[in-house]
């Protein structure tokens, strides 16, 4: 066997301290690459020390240059934003980064960096250091706006030319469920409507869309300029947006030009509403034809209602004929029902007390009222079935709701209203109140209205002088105070505060069709708003 001798290593001297080593790109050993380390800082022109800074207010971190992000501690966005902070990380390449735990009160944040630079031929370095930040409070721009006063850019003008508030109790709701309320700033109200008021013009016309998608409206808009730079060709206005809802409500009774009228499927002049929504819904007493009223037709010839809910008369059901008798003088009408004659049997009983419209005496300033036929005329329209037994105890709801809490240039805590509706108080208190218990009728009375909005349940009675204040947002509620923080840009929401009184059963008179909410309709107890001890139940007046 021949011998195949191996090939020879060849060494060099190192450069340093002149032991022999094999050649390498730097001609030195491991330890003299050791001490070159400590000769070569790599992490030169990186600060060990810096500050993030951090909104209190809306709990946002300032992410260089100039925007505000919401970021959790030890979350990948914070640390993308303290990496961020940093100058010189850009002449060295990145390999780790991660937080070092920190107390969460000290206000220190501690990042350690794992780093890599070439430093001679070929010759890589790797270093491993630590960065403390601290965090510095202040005011984000957006939250320095807020702080002021008159410091909106656009205002949202709701109104609507009725004598009741039921339309924006309702309104109320669907801006809640939807979360429409998030980017309004302030709400204020007004004679006969809300206003709303944004930071941008962005979220004004988002909510003007929002409610044409679910009442019938007309808006228009109009700016005003508040200052002009001719240097930079940059001007500041603030905006407005009118918005006008159709003053016809559920359960109205409206007389249709008979023009109109014969557009919607011919259908009868006198009709009721029965449902609002993006357009009106129209149902003739006389033989349930049903019409739907788009909100663009009807501003082209607007009409009002000849009377409102408020007007309903109570009747008592002597037979299922029908004929009708008012409640008290039981005087012998002939009447036309909603449901009709043929289906008021499933419905009504002999006995039974319905609210309806007394027409037989009325006088109603309408040119189409006063050109319809006399015999096209009923004395009675029934309207709904009446629950007077019932609704004579005092008995507590199952079920809440909550509200905007929160109006412009409020200070402290929220009020003892019911939300944003009814805080002017005054002489109107009690019909607002009066008008408050008829949105809870109608919602125990029509499931299909509940389903549009959130009910919540109710813990148990509380003292109604203790004032509920929630958050949109979640978070958790300030020590010493009943209020949390809220979410940037989030309205606050109040837990509806009214009395409640206990019904003893036995005193109690069973109707067997009263209109029940049921137990699965019901959300769990304001969960995502951080609802704290103390809550009110929603009960009848």
């Amino acid at each position: 066997m021949e011998f195949v001798p191996s090939a020879p290593i060849h060494r060099i001297l190192c450069a340093d301290c002149g032991i022999p080593i094999e050649p390498n790109s730097a001609n030195r050993c491991v330890a003299c690459l050791r001490n070159t380390s400590l000769v070569f800082d790599i992490t030169e022109g990186i600060p060990k020390q810096t500050s993030v800074s951090y909104c209190r207010n809306c709990e946002r971190f300032l992410s260089p240059p100039q925007a505000w992000t919401i970021a959790r501690p030890e979350s990948s966005e914070l640390l993308a934003i303290c990496l961020k902070k940093l100058k010189g990380l850009n002449k060295v390449r990145l390999t780790d980064a991660h937080f070092i735990w920190t107390e969460p009160h000290s206000k220190r944040l501690r990042v350690s960096l794992t780093i890599q630079k070439e430093v001679l031929t070929n010759t890589i370095l790797e270093q491993t250091f630590e960065i403390e930040y601290l965090v510095q409070y202040g005011q984000c721009p957006d939250c320095a706006r807020l702080a002021a006063k008159n410091t909106w850019k656009a205002l949202v003008q709701v109104r609507q030319k009725v004598s009741h508030k039921r339309t924006f109790l309702y309104l109320e709701q669907l801006i809640l469920k939807h979360g429409a309320q998030k980017d309004t700033i302030a709400v204020k109200e007004v004679r006969d409507g809300l206003d709303f008021f944004y930071s941008q013009r962005s979220h004004a016309i988002k909510m003007v869309e929002f409610l044409n998608g679910v009442v019938p409206i007309k808006s228009k808009g109009s700016e005003q300029l508040i200052s002009s730079d001719t240097h930079t060709n940059t001007a500041n206005y603030k905006f407005t947006y009118s918005v006008e809802i159709v003053p016809v409500c559920k359960d109205d009774l409206v007389c249709l030009p008979l023009k109109q009228a014969r557009s919607l499927s011919n259908i009868s002049p006198l009709v009721l509403c029965t449902r609002v929504g993006s357009s009106l819904q129209l149902l003739d007493p006389a033989t349930l034809q049903t019409a739907e009223l788009p909100s663009t037709i009807y501003w082209r010839s607007p009409v009002d209602s000849l009377t409102h809910a408020s007007d309903l008369v109570e009747f008592t059901i002597l037979d299922i004929d029908p004929e009708l008798a008012l409640a008290g003088a039981f005087k012998s009408n002939q009447g036309t029902g909603h449901p009709d004659e043929d289906d008021a049997g499933r419905f009504l009983q002999p006995g039974d007390t319905a609210m309806g419209y007394f027409l037989t005496n009325a006088n109603f300033n309408s040119e189409a009222y006063a050109a319809l036929p006399s015999d096209r005329i009923p004395e009675v329209v029934l309207v709904k079935k009446a629950y007077p037994n019932r609704r004579k105890k005092s008995k507590a709801r199952s079920w809440r709701l909550r509200s905007i809490g929160r109006e412009e240039g409020e200070e402290g805590e929220t009020g003892s209203g019911r939300g944003v509706i009814g805080r002017m108080g005054g002489r109107d208190q009690k019909k607002v109140d009066d008008d408050y218990e008829l949105f809870l009728r109608d919602l125990e009375e029509d499931p299909e209205l509940r389903g549009t909005i959130n009910l919540y349940k109710a813990d148990g009675p509380e003292d109604p002088s203790q004032d509920m204040a929630m958050d949109v947002g979640s978070g958790p509620q300030r020590k010493g105070g009943r209020r949390g923080k809220k979410a940037h840009f989030a309205m606050e929401v109040d837990a509806v505060p009214t009395t409640s009184t206990e019904v003893n059963p036995e005193e109690e008179e069973h109707e067997a069709d009263f209109p029940e909410v049921h137990l699965d309709e019901l959300l769990d107890n304001f969960d995502e708003m951080t609802l704290g001890a103390g809550a009110e139940n929603v009960s009848e007046d």
